[in-house]
């Protein structure tokens, strides 16, 4: 008996530490071995006999539980709950360069090219050589260009903003050397004083970030964007002189009468400036980042057209008469011949490419 009773004892250690293993180490359900047994990783067994002899054990499954079901609207994430633009994006992302609300900007630039010329539009007409301006175009005269942007706006969504700008430039002036006509198919070099140019535009613009299509940049600190807008140009010139020291020999001294004109010279043209209302746009790209405070800085490169600069049209002119002696020599009339014309204008074109900085600051 006591024999007996060791060897039961032994086979249900044998028998517990086999259920122990079959919870750690779980064997592949369709494997079958041969003459000896195999566990099923279930938690109910059943004991069968096949043919050769080996005993298999096999259990039910037992059913996963069912997962709570949950309805309605996801939670929005973002800086504002209730209007997320980017409703599923990690916070950190959203927040580190959300435009949201309204907002007030200041920018400066350097105008990296100003293209455009004048030109005098009535080198046309009769005798127009008599008064000296640009009969070849001239290119702008420029100083350092820099223009100054206030903006007012707002965010439409975390993508588009849109804003009313007022922009002025100043620097640029009417070329201080021309090429006026000589009268009989040439040129001759003309001086100029004045002219001085500004422009001031108002525009309305929309802006659109573009990082839906070219991810973040430098880590999520940069936002690329695009704008466009259009407007009024208020284009002015100054005053200015065209100076031609050019002598015009009209005769020969020898067989001028006493008191015929024999030439002209040292002619003065006045030019009378004006303004111009055009219709005016612009084109612009850049890059957006944060820093403290609610500021908003964008690099921006920006292509504004701003129409047509162009004189009133009313020019004066004054010119020394050389008149003949009698005797084949001449000398200076003791007066100055002055001339007036209307409708006479000179114009040109206004183009810039800025480079610039500008501010912004949300509320």
């Amino acid at each position: 008996m006591k024999k007996i009773s060791i060897s039961a004892v032994l086979m249900g250690c044998i028998f517990g530490l086999s259920n122990v293993a079959d919870a750690a180490y779980p064997v592949y359900s369709g494997y079958q071995g041969q003459g000896q047994m195999v566990y099923m990783p279930t938690q109910t067994t059943t004991q069968t006999m096949v043919s050769n002899g080996a005993v298999v054990y096999t259990s039910a499954a037992a059913n996963a539980a069912s997962p709570t079901r949950i309805t309605g609207a996801l939670p929005k994430v973002g800086s504002n709950s209730t209007n997320a633009g980017r409703q599923y994006y990690e916070p950190a992302d959203y927040d580190r360069l959300a435009d949201s609300g309204l907002y007030v900007g200041l920018s400066v630039g350097y105008s990296a090219s100003v293209t455009g010329s004048m030109i005098a539009d009535y080198m046309g007409e009769q005798n127009a050589f008599f008064v000296p301006g640009a009969f070849q175009e001239a290119s702008f005269n420029t100083d350092t260009v820099l223009p100054l942007q206030l903006s007012v706006g707002a965010a439409i969504n975390n993508d588009i903003r849109v804003d009313f700008s007022y922009l002025r430039y100043t620097g640029i002036s009417y070329p201080s050397m021309v090429k006026s006509s000589d009268g009989v198919g040439g040129y001759v070099d003309a001086e100029v004083d004045g002219g001085a140019i500004t422009s001031n535009a108002t525009m309305l613009n929309l802006y659109y970030n573009i990082d839906a299509y070219t991810g973040y940049l430098a880590g999520g600190m940069l936002r690329p964007y695009v704008g466009v807008g259009v407007g009024i140009s208020l284009n002015t010139i100054a005053d200015y002189v065209v100076y031609d020291n050019t002598f015009y020999s009209e005769m020969d001294p020898g067989a001028a009468g006493a008191g015929d004109l024999t030439g002209i010279s040292d002619v003065y043209a006045y030019h009378n400036g004006g303004t111009m209302e055009q219709l005016a746009f612009s084109f612009e790209g850049g890059l957006t980042t944060e820093l403290d405070g609610g500021i908003i800085m964008d690099f921006f490169v920006r292509y504004a057209n701003l129409g047509k600069v162009q004189t009133s049209g009313s020019i004066i002119v004054s010119q020394t008469e050389w008149l003949g002696d009698g005797a084949g020599g001449e000398y200076p009339a003791p007066y100055d011949s002055v001339f007036h014309y209307t409708n006479w204008y000179e114009s040109g074109r206004l183009n810039m490419v800025d480079l610039g900085i500008r501010l912004r600051l949300q509320f």
